[in-house]
Formats: structure tokens, sequence, C-alpha cells
């Protein structure tokens, strides 16, 4: 029911009316097609009474039906291209050699080609091939300041796609790549395992969801590893660029007390502190020293190690690690 008013000219006055969903079926560009429809009844004789609003919603309706089964772009999709890539319909039209007018009138509801739906979609779904364009067809533009909007647009986006695709784990490692210099594998193997079990002494959660194995040369993150085989005993590549904002304020200062009090050590150092810890032992259980092994090393079992750490030292804050490496490193 609706307290919506329409004229009815059967009862000629208005009334209020109620709405109906209906299927129906239409032609379309030669072809038949069904599609959802509603439509709205008079309350007092029942006769059919015309509203604009569902009559405009009716049309779309079809169109819609048509655009998917033609596998045209939907309508929402073009009309958040010029919001998504922060620039005007006008120049997006020139920006893609087409009429002035014509980007606009797609998006006012007219319906595309299938070849301009093609590209529309592209740009739609892929920043990287919009950016290409832009600097490719910048020319086209009227002024330098749309360009130059669009760019920033742009390259935000990707930014943002770039971080959303990486898994908090390549980022960590990133950060230490950063600011590490001469990080072998099996350092940076050790910083991750420090990271994570100290910043879940800290704030009650893990910093990555990976689990780590129980290794012969202490916890192993088996996808870092894979990624940074190639280098073997030699220091990986620094990272010259690392976008910050990527981490939250207590992961930064976390992750930069490790890069301070455990980074500092070598591989083979950190390898002997996690073979004196309670976690790497109670995984490898009964297993000769030099077996190989893919057992997980619980994250139960990282947590309740690293929280009984914190309180034996009676850490106060991240920077309180260095008591505990630097005891480890005495015991060596």
């Amino acid at each position: 029911m609706s307290n919506q008013i329409a004229f009815c000219p059967e009862c000629r006055q208005d009334v209020k009316y109620s709405i109906k969903e209906n299927t129906e079926s239409a032609k379309l560009k030669g072809e038949t097609y069904e599609f959802t429809s509603h439509t709205a009844y008079c309350e007092k004789c029942g006769e059919e009474v015309y509203v604009a609003e569902l009559e405009d919603a009716n049309l779309q309706a079809l169109y819609d039906e048509y655009r998917r089964k033609n596998e045209i772009i939907p309508l929402q999709d073009i009309r958040a291209i010029p919001e998504k890539y922060n620039i005007g319909k006008r120049p997006l039209s020139l920006l893609l050699g087409w009429g002035e007018q014509t980007f606009s009138r797609y998006y006012d509801g007219d319906m595309p080609s299938k070849q301009y739906s093609e590209i529309l979609k592209q740009i739609y779904t892929d920043p990287n091939y919009y950016l290409s364009l832009l600097e490719k067809s910048k020319d086209n533009l009227k002024s330098d300041k749309a360009y130059k909007k669009s760019k920033v647009a742009s390259v935000e986006l990707l930014r943002a796609l770039s971080a959303s695709r990486q898994s908090k784990i390549d980022i960590v490692a990133d950060y230490l790549l950063s600011q590490c210099r001469e990080i072998t594998p099996l350092a940076l193997q050790k910083a991750l395992y420090y990271a994570q079990g100290f910043f879940f002494a800290f704030y009650r959660t893990f910093l990555f969801e990976e689990d780590c194995e129980a290794w012969v040369h202490g916890p192993v993150y088996r996808d870092i590893y894979r990624r940074y085989s190639n280098y073997c005993f030699d220091p990986i590549d620094s990272i010259d660029e690392f976008d910050v904002s990527l981490l939250s304020g207590e992961e930064k200062l976390l992750l930069d007390s490790i890069i301070r009090h455990i980074c500092c050590y070598s591989g083979k150092i950190l390898e002997s502190f996690t073979h004196a810890e309670t976690p790497w032992v109670s995984a490898r259980a009964e297993l000769p020293a030099d077996a190989s092994s893919n057992v997980i090393i619980s994250k139960q079992a990282i947590g309740e190690y690293f929280t009984s750490v914190k309180e034996k030292y009676r850490m106060l804050t991240p920077t309180n690690i260095k008591d505990y490496a630097q005891n480890m490193f005495s015991q060596i």
C-alpha cells in the first residue's frame, strides 16, 4: 500500500494508489524482452492509474534487461566513471575522441553501441587502462588542469587497489625491507616472527593471518621464503619507497622497535634465539635437529609465549623489547 496520490480517470479525482509487481514483455530494437514492471492501481475502483515515476522506472527496467542480455555496460557504471576518475563528462568524451556530448548522452540514459560499451567497461574496471588512455590522449583535452586532476585521482586509485591486494604480511615485509639494511632471508623470517609475537603481546591481536612453520632454521613463513629464496645467504635488495599510511600507528611503533632491537642481529643469531623458545621447540617435539618439517607453530603458542615474555620483563611499551633481545643474546 502507498499513501501517494495520483489522478484516477475513472473516479475523476486524486486518489491513493497501491503498486503491484508484474512481469511484462516489450520489444526493443526488434527483440522481445521480459522484465519486471510496477503498476499503480486506484484504491477506490481498482483501475490502473498513471504515475510518471513508475513509467520511467519501467522503461529503465526494460533498458536494463536489454543491457544485461546484450552485455552492454550498466547505466550505474557509466555514471560512476566521472566521479571515479575526477573528470567531467565533456572532457571524458574528448579524451576518448568522441563527440563532445556523446558521453553525456550515455550518462543520461542513451544506449551506447557494443563497441563504445566495451571501451567504457574497460575504463570502469581497469584504472591502469584509463591512466594509459589519459596519458596517450591528454592533448585532446581543452585544459591541462583537467588532465592533472584526473591523473591524481587515477594514481591514488591504483595505489589504493595495490594496497588492498597486498596481505598484511607483505606490507610488513616491505616495511622491514625499506628500513633495514643488509637483511637476509633468514633474518627477515625471524623479524616477521618476532613482530607477530610481540604485536599480540602488546595489542592482543595478531599482526597478520599467515601461519609459520617449524623449519630446521627456525620459524618460517612459506610464501615469504619462496619470494626471496633466490637470495640464499645474501642480503635482500632494499625497498626505496614505502607508503607508511598502510600501517596503523600501533603497527609502526612496534615494527620500529623490531627494526631497532631485533634486526640489529644477524639471521643466525636470531635463529639461535628461536631455538631456545617454547613455540619452535614444542612444534618440533622429538624431531631430529636436521629433520625437515612443515609443522605449523600455532598462533596460540606464539601468543601465549610472547605474552609471558612481556609480563616477565615487565614491558610497558614496544621499546622494552630491547631488554629481551639483549638477554637472549647474552645466553648464546
